[in-house]
């Protein structure tokens, strides 16, 4: 099983990962200043994450992700 604790290397737009400080999984929208903005999977406001602070979802965590993304195009 894939280490899921160390810092991801990759912050580009569309990357899926968990903040550390309260397990909320958001898709990275961009920078701004020394943070990475992120967005929840079905939508809503962005908030700003010190790097040091994200880690890649688990496989479980991407699937529901996915799950909820999918239910918003559904409009459900």
């Amino acid at each position: 099983m894939p280490d899921n604790t160390t810092q991801p290397t990759a912050l580009t737009p569309g990357t899926l990962l968990v903040d550390r400080r309260d397990g909320r999984v958001g898709v990275v929208m961009g920078h701004e200043g020394p943070y990475v903005q992120l967005r929840p999977p079905r939508g809503g406001c962005e908030w700003d994450v010190p790097p040091e602070e994200l880690r890649r979802p688990t496989q479980v965590e991407q699937l529901s992700a996915k799950v909820a993304a999918a239910n918003r195009r559904w409009g459900r």
